[in-house]
């Protein structure tokens, strides 16, 4: 089994479903007392958020380059970065260390493929919605992204900072997501992406009849089946 090397903390809400969901699966592989061998380096949230929202994306990487070389150097056999939106410093993480770093957007459009899904929404933080680094990296798979327009990407965006990375969800921003999905679908999505690691804590599957792609779930079944030797 390889060492799984996660950088956390982005925020630690999303990063604890990380650690269970990967341990979970390795046991349903494995089956008996089996675990995941992994190691974390979870960021202070607090250093980023404002880098971000202030366009300091090279400030951001520093960071996350630090990471990586760190769990590098603790042995870790290859990278899960355990955010949507900071997959925009993805490149600068690559080149920084000599590990492999598996890309939460390619597992993503992966899952797409196997459902023949040609259109699909998404939904995350403003940053990953509106820039094109995670959305090309879906399109370069043959795939239509349809974002939600932009007061309902304000709204997006509000509950992801100001409510799921503290941790907290409530009834209303539930059902303005469920609202937002809705239109995706009508707009043409044949399912939506769940494109920030939070949103799982506040809506699945269950809710709603328009399918759902859960990053978290899928980019821990990714790095599980890396660790395994079940998938390149």
């Amino acid at each position: 089994m390889k060492t799984i090397g996660l950088i956390g903390g982005m925020s630690w809400e999303s990063t604890q479903t990380y650690y269970r969901l990967i341990n979970q699966k390795v046991r349903e592989q494995l089956g008996g007392l089996h675990s995941a061998k992994l190691i974390l380096y979870s960021v202070d949230f607090a250093e980023i958020e404002p880098l971000q929202h202030a366009g300091d994306w090279a400030g951001t990487a520093d960071i996350l380059t630090e990471a990586a070389q760190a769990l590098e150097s603790a042995g870790a056999d290859f990278i899960v970065l355990c955010t949507n939106t900071m997959h925009k410093v993805a490149p600068e993480i690559e080149l920084a260390v000599n590990v492999p770093l598996l890309h939460i957007a390619d597992a993503t459009a992966k899952a797409l493929q196997n459902d023949d899904i040609k259109a699909v929404g998404l939904l995350g933080t403003k940053f990953t919605m509106e820039q094109t680094f995670y959305r090309e990296r879906i399109e370069d798979y043959g795939i239509c992204v349809v974002v939600p327009d932009a007061k309902q990407r304000d709204r997006v965006h509000s509950v992801i900072f100001n409510e799921l990375c503290l941790g907290e969800t409530n009834k209303k921003s539930k059902a303005d997501y469920l609202e937002i999905i809705d239109s995706l679908a009508h707009s043409g999505a044949e399912g939506v992406i769940l494109g920030c690691t939070e949103i799982g804590l506040l809506i699945n599957s269950s809710d709603t009849k328009v399918r759902l792609y859960d990053t978290t779930e899928i980019h821990a079944e990714q790095a599980v089946k890396f660790a395994l030797g079940l998938s390149s």
